[in-house]
């Protein structure tokens, strides 16, 4: 019986060892921005705020947490007391967006996967700098030159910049970098 006992536990385990064999499984696909939108932050109706928004999906969670931008979706990224068990992050693409005031309801874009424009004279959502995403280097580089600001991608964007204060005079460098472009 000991022995029967062993080889179910040896069967088992292969079993198991065969799953985790198996590829990853695709990410969630972005929800559309409807009304019922609440973002995580402001606790206000997503809609309400001009610029660029943002979705993150945790695990095996369907529902999307909302943001009223997108710098405030990273800022849930660098956040310790935030869940890290994030199966997606999507972006508003502004390369896509019929304007500022209407980002769009699908035009989304992993959030790792796009170019962002800090330090723009644009505000986000409440007011505050926003990290500007777009499908396109091409099309960053072209809001960077009418904006100012400067081009990085989601692993470069500051955490000073999206955690720190939004003042005027709290980071100059960052607030007013002259439009350079970055790679």
């Amino acid at each position: 019986m000991r022995r029967g006992l062993l080889f179910l536990a040896a069967a088992f385990a292969l079993a198991v060892a065969g799953c985790s064999d198996e590829s990853p499984a695709e990410p969630p696909k972005p929800f559309a921005l409807t009304m019922d939108a609440i973002g995580r932050y402001c606790g206000m109706n997503v809609l309400e705020h001009p610029g660029p928004k943002g979705q993150i999906m945790l695990g095996e969670i369907p529902e999307p947490i909302w943001f009223s931008s997108a710098r405030d979706a990273v800022a849930f990224t660098m956040l310790p007391e935030e869940p890290k068990n994030i199966a997606a992050i999507y972006v508003s693409d502004m390369a896509k967006a019929e304007s500022w005031e209407q980002p769009g309801a699908e035009n989304w874009i992993e959030a790792r996967q796009a170019y962002y424009v800090i330090g723009s004279s644009v505000r986000g959502g409440m007011g505050a700098e926003e990290a500007v995403p777009f499908s396109s280097e091409t099309a960053a580089a072209r809001f960077a030159e009418e904006n100012g600001g400067q081009v990085v991608r989601f692993a470069d964007i500051p955490s000073e910049y999206v955690l720190g204060s939004t003042d005027a005079g709290a980071d100059e460098s960052l607030a007013h970098p002259g439009g350079n472009v970055t790679h």
